[in-house]
């Protein structure tokens, strides 16, 4: 490396932990490079003002069976929330289950929610 010219390494388990309200705001999404679910964080919000809880969020690049395991170990739960897309039979031995993962890789309880459709 040439001399005064510098490295930089980003490790994505340091990055911060970004608070639910900025989640909202379309700037500070457009700067991670994302575009999160109105629903999703329409019930994120209701359920964080109902329960008087505080709630972040932490993005992660990559496979989401890895990366979710990965969180697990590097932030610590009580209990995590999964959803279940409901892939059929032959899709999910094709793609394989996130949920399935998830269940039988992490050490914290796990709940696994059905999707409505």
């Amino acid at each position: 490396m040439p001399s005064g010219s510098r490295s930089c390494y980003m490790n994505p388990i340091a990055l911060a932990l970004i608070p639910l309200s900025e989640f909202s705001d379309a700037a500070v999404m457009k700067k991670y490079g994302v575009k999160p679910d109105a629903e999703t964080l329409d019930i994120a919000n209701t359920a964080a003002r109902m329960k008087s809880i505080i709630v972040v969020m932490k993005i992660y690049w990559g496979d989401p069976r890895e990366k979710i395991c990965e969180a697990v170990e590097h932030i610590p739960l009580s209990s995590l929330v999964i959803g279940n897309r409901g892939l059929g039979g032959l899709k999910r031995m094709i793609m394989g289950s996130v949920s399935n993962h998830v269940v039988n890789s992490v050490t914290c309880p796990v709940t696994v929610v059905k999707s409505h459709n």
